[in-house]
């Protein structure tokens, strides 16, 4: 995600200059041969302290611990954000910053379930949803800055209240994610006592478990810090399966049909030609 939004940002010259702080000597190395940034290192003193514009891309967890401990070194007045996929626990990280600084949460809903520099895409924000979830002590000036970030890069942004996008976000992303893991395992269980099944797996399989390949790290973090709202969203799941196995189980087919059209009919709706449906409401103005 960070490596993706360094690239556009340079390539469609946003920034005066795009500054990398990464945890790795190798990935200073590798920032600067992909031509995403204009500096990279790995000390915090040698760049927070100018930076006007300050973005968290690491996993969720991370970025709750990191909020923290560099906060001494932010310049008076630079905007903090961040890119994590659940918001009410960095949120309630961000509020106890320094009175000097505007913290705004923010979450691109896109993503690949490659992880690192080798896996940056500059146009991988283009057309997609972006949250931004300012707190009270955030002033206008600071929201509008996020908004103006998302849209620099193609990124169609709207606000939304913490709560809300992590449970949101629990139904169309975090779900989907448990979901491909249960796909993958439960084939993983059919593979001990016949093989072959990896062997006629095909297109249908390969489309509904690809982000059970996302990186693990960033997945314990988003499940563990928003556990109330994925709970909710896995019993909704495991609901629908088991009427899915009953009607199976008693050759329903009325049942059965009327499931399989709901959720074709559902999805046919939502999505159009690849373009999602979108929700009048979007951007600064209606109910976050």
């Amino acid at each position: 995600m960070g490596g993706s939004l360094a690239l556009a940002l340079k390539q469609r010259n946003i920034c005066r200059q795009v500054i990398a702080l990464v945890r790795r000597t190798e990935a200073v190395r590798q920032a600067k041969t992909l031509g995403a940034v204009d500096f990279a290192t790995t000390d915090p003193g040698q760049v927070l302290p100018a930076a006007d514009l300050v973005i968290f891309t690491t996993p969720v967890r991370a970025i709750i611990h990191q909020l923290g401990e560099l906060s001494s070194f932010y310049k008076p007045g630079a905007v903090i954000t961040d890119m994590g996929s659940t918001k009410q626990e960095i949120i309630g990280a961000m509020a106890n910053l320094p009175a000097g600084v505007h913290p705004v949460g923010s979450h691109p809903m896109c993503g690949k379930e490659q992880a690192g520099l080798d896996a940056a895409d500059a146009a991988l924000y283009q057309n997609a949803p972006w949250i931004v979830t300012p707190l009270e002590r955030t002033p206008p000036a600071a929201t509008d800055l996020i908004f103006e970030l998302a849209e620099s890069v193609g990124a169609k942004p709207r606000l939304l209240a913490a709560e809300r996008h992590d449970k949101l976000v629990a139904a169309i992303s975090h779900l989907p994610h448990a979901m491909a893991t249960a796909l993958v395992l439960a084939a993983q269980q059919v593979a001990e006592t016949d093989p072959a099944v990896w062997e006629v797996a095909a297109s249908g399989f390969r489309d509904t478990s690809r982000v059970a390949a996302s990186d693990v790290t960033m997945m314990l973090d988003i499940l563990l810090t928003n556990r109330a709202a994925v709970g909710e969203m896995l019993a909704l799941a495991q609901s629908q399966l088991v009427q899915l196995a009953e009607a199976v189980a008693a050759e329903d087919e009325a049942k059965l049909r009327a499931l399989l059209e709901r959720a074709s009919q559902q999805r046919k709706a939502l999505y159009r030609g690849n373009t999602v449906i979108k929700s009048q409401v979007t951007g600064r103005k209606g109910n976050p």
